[in-house]
């Protein structure tokens, strides 16, 4: 590319834009992705452990409602820490919501009682709703124009390779060391990470120059990020947005983004009580239909491992063709799997596979979702938009599980899913009618 003139100032935008994808940025997108790893385990782990759980205390299982309480912490800071990233930044955010949540993972696995571990996971997830949304605004800000939105797909596929990683280690785990094993290795791992983002984690470029903060680290890291431009003491940094006042989460509704706002918040909604109902609930009704604890936990993991490859799989099309269709076609499977699952006629090799397509249409329509969000807000709106359409969407996490729990005992079933696949129509509705709304710019251009 181009180097400016002496003196001239730099464009953050047009050059991250215009850039290759160097180790730097590479570095920068596999620390989020570890980050995302181990927050999708620690989420999903639940719906593993539950079973062996109260099978050990004695107890009913209670696991939608342990789910749901984890759910409405992570509701609560998608929203706080998402605007909080807004204003002070992403990098401390991320790092301290990770070390956060390291240190509550591993008071999971020392808890004794229902109450102890509602109020630990409760509080837990106050910090694992910081990770997502500034995870995947980071990415995008750090990502070529050509290639952001595969980057922001696959990295978020952190979140559901972790969540299919804890299939595996629990399945490993529980056997030999006991449910609290699980917790232990969600804690520890993360603690690791959080050390490797302190080192080498940097801020947003584009934030910083908005905010006109750390301009000795922008140009830095922004040669880092293209070494063929000239940077001096007396060089200027802009970029192509203005830094905008007011509450971060009011100003979502600004400049004719209200409907498109309300749809994404819609989307997340519909989709993730269908998420959470089957990460929460797919173990423990395998176990009932009589499958053992092994070929349970596989069942859950099935759904992951679909979603980790759906998740990858929708990135070419949407870059080519969009978001809108892929995601319909995403949503449209999902609901038609769903309803397939609970069908008493399916043999255990086409249940897999159903639960497969299924993880593949919600779990892929979610990294769609959140692609979709970072690419429709403005910088210094970015983390607050992600993040409060992950915050509303997690009031359907937390329905989700528990109104399946208190279906359970008054529904077939086959009924069940029939109920749950309901949502998944509705997501497929909302995202039609957000590509008659909103605006072209959100649309990746076909190449």
């Amino acid at each position: 590319m181009t180097t400016s003139a002496e003196n001239a100032p730099l464009n953050i935008t047009e050059i991250v834009d215009n850039s290759q994808v160097r180790s730097f940025q590479i570095g920068i997108f596999v620390l989020c992705g570890l980050c995302l790893i181990m927050d999708g385990f620690d989420v999903q782990a639940w719906g593993y452990v539950a079973p062996s759980l109260f099978a050990e205390w004695g107890i009913a299982s209670a696991a939608g409602r342990v789910a749901s309480f984890t759910l409405m912490g992570v509701l609560i800071g998608s929203l706080l820490f998402s605007m909080l990233a807004d204003k002070i930044g992403r990098r401390p955010v991320l790092l301290g919501a990770t070390l956060y949540f390291s240190l509550l993972t591993l008071l999971t696995a020392r808890v004794t009682s229902l109450d102890q571990l509602l109020v630990i996971r409760f509080i837990g997830g106050l910090g694992l709703g910081a990770i997502m949304p500034n995870a995947v605004a980071l990415v995008g800000e750090y990502s070529p124009k050509r290639s952001r939105v595969m980057a922001m797909l696959v990295v978020s596929n952190g979140f559901t390779i972790g969540a299919a990683v804890a299939g595996f280690i629990a399945a490993y785990l529980i056997p030999r060391f006991g449910w609290r094993s699980v917790f232990y290795f969600g804690g520890t791992v993360p603690l690791v990470i959080g050390l490797l983002m302190f080192v080498g984690l940097p801020e947003s470029l584009q934030f910083l120059t908005l905010r006109k903060k750390s301009l000795d680290k922008v140009g830095r890291w922004l040669k880092r990020v293209e070494p063929s431009v000239t940077i001096t003491p007396a060089t200027q940094f802009v970029v192509n947005e203005e830094k905008k006042e007011g509450v971060p989460i009011v100003t979502l509704f600004h400049e004719g983004r209200a409907v498109g706002t309300l749809l994404l918040w819609t989307m997340q909604f519909m989709n993730l009580i269908n998420l959470y109902f089957l990460s929460t609930w797919l173990p423990t009704i395998a176990r009932g239909m009589g499958m053992t604890t092994t070929a349970a936990l596989m069942i859950g993991t099935t759904f992951q491992t679909g979603g980790a490859v759906g998740s990858v799989a929708i990135g070419w099309p949407i870059q080519k063709y969009g978001f809108f269709g892929v995601l319909i076609a995403c949503f449209l499977g999902a609901s038609i799997t769903i309803g397939l699952i609970g069908q008493p006629a399916l043999g255990a090799v086409l249940l897999f596979c159903v639960v497969f397509l299924a993880g593949f249409g919600i779990l892929g329509g979610q990294a769609g979702n959140n692609a979709l969000a970072a690419t429709y807000y403005p910088t210094d709106l970015r983390s607050t938009g992600v993040g409060a359409a992950l915050g509303i969407g997690r009031i359907g996490s937390i329905l989700g599980p528990t109104v399946a729990e208190f279906m359970r005992p008054r529904y077939t079933t086959q009924e069940l899913f029939l109920a749950f696949a309901v949502p998944a129509l509705l997501s497929a509705i909302a995202v039609a009618t957000l590509r008659v709304v909103m605006r072209p710019a959100a649309v990746p251009a076909r190449r």
